[in-house]
């Protein structure tokens, strides 16, 4: 049995990709990344050090590394309370990482169709909700997809 040395999710598709092109695409991002990296960023722009972040939230400095490092999943309580010592909501911060989520989405179906072919598997991300609304997103083609709200 071998140590993952990668923090990637090991996504296998319903239908196989061509050989080409599936080293090209770059891979799924983990939820845990995504919170991390908005979290880390959060408090590396507000010029925090991680003990004083761990301090406020009253969690370990080395489970709060972990947590901006992707390496732990976190529960929503300890989510909630990072989030407060930096002065967010839990809903800003899920807001921030779904947007990561969405532009690294938008840049792997960029990817995707710059090496399939004309009628190849590309989806897009629209609306369903009145125009001039917070509609619901969700991604459309032929295996349907995940409906995100905000």
């Amino acid at each position: 049995m071998s140590i993952r040395v990668t923090n990637q999710a090991d996504v296998i598709p319903l239908r196989p990709l061509p050989a080409a092109a599936s080293p090209a695409l770059p891979r799924e991002p983990l939820w845990r990344d995504l919170v991390g990296e908005v979290l880390r960023r959060e408090r590396q722009a507000q010029g925090r050090t991680l003990k004083e972040v761990a301090e406020a939230a009253r969690i370990s400095m080395p489970y709060l590394s972990e947590v901006e490092r992707g390496l732990k999943e976190a529960s929503s309580e300890v989510l909630a309370a990072a989030a407060q010592a930096l002065g967010l909501s839990l809903a800003d911060v899920l807001a921030l990482a779904g947007e990561r989520l969405i532009s690294l989405a938008a840049a792997r179906s960029r990817s995707r169709s710059l090496g399939s072919s004309p009628a190849g598997g590309r989806r897009s991300v629209r609306s369903t909700g009145p125009a001039g609304s917070v509609g619901a997103m969700r991604p459309s083609g032929p295996m349907g997809g995940v409906l995100l709200a905000a």
